[in-house]
């Protein structure tokens, strides 16, 4: 029997997953979770061969809560379920310790079998095009990275240059570096660019 925790905090996905889960022969429900508190609260007092884990989760996230549980039970299995597509977090899971990484678009039956292939030990990444952009390394510096994501989050080169102590000019050539080295046509690209990989 697959012990199975299922941690996320929308309740009718959750209701949904343990509906999927329970009525499959060989798989039980042990617990589920809104959030890390709870689901930590729970390994205390059962035993689990997998976690199911929502990355974006009130608090404490699902990957810190991945690092969590593989101190806390090295047995235990981790499958994320996430609507996250970026390869950058997918090295984020993997970094973590997770052994199955699939998005929320997958099919229910291919969950299942995703639930059975890490409990016996192995590894799965759907959509498996995700596997081959992970663990890309950045081409962009820290500070490159950095005026990226203040640009990306709107503010404009005077307001980066005084958030980070630097010359206008200095944030404006750091921004044009980080649009040559990922081959990008404008700003916004760039922007595109490095957020769909988890660089920024």
């Amino acid at each position: 029997m697959i012990r199975v925790l299922v941690v996320e905090d929308m309740h009718v996905v959750r209701a949904g997953l343990v509906v999927l889960m329970e009525g499959q022969f060989g798989i039980r429900v042990v617990g589920q979770a809104a959030d890390a508190r709870e689901a930590l609260d729970i390994v205390e007092s059962v035993r689990l061969d997998v976690a199911l884990l929502d990355i974006d989760l009130p608090g404490m996230d699902g990957l810190a809560l991945a690092r969590e549980l593989r101190k806390r039970e090295a047995d235990c299995r981790i499958l994320m379920l996430t609507a996250l597509d970026r390869p950058g977090h997918l090295q984020g899971a993997l970094d973590a310790g997770v052994s199955g990484y699939c998005l929320k678009s997958v099919a229910p039956q291919a969950l299942l079998e995703a639930v059975r292939t890490v409990a016996a030990g192995g590894r799965v990444i759907e959509p498996r095009e995700l596997a081959a952009e992970a663990g890309r390394p950045t081409p962009l510096t820290r500070r490159e990275a950095e005026v990226l994501r203040l640009a990306a989050s709107g503010a404009d080169s005077r307001e980066i240059a005084a958030d980070l102590f630097l010359g206008v000019g200095t944030v404006r050539n750091r921004l044009s570096d980080a649009v040559g080295k990922l081959h990008a046509r404008t700003l916004v690209d760039a922007i595109r660019i490095a957020g769909r990989h988890g660089w920024i």
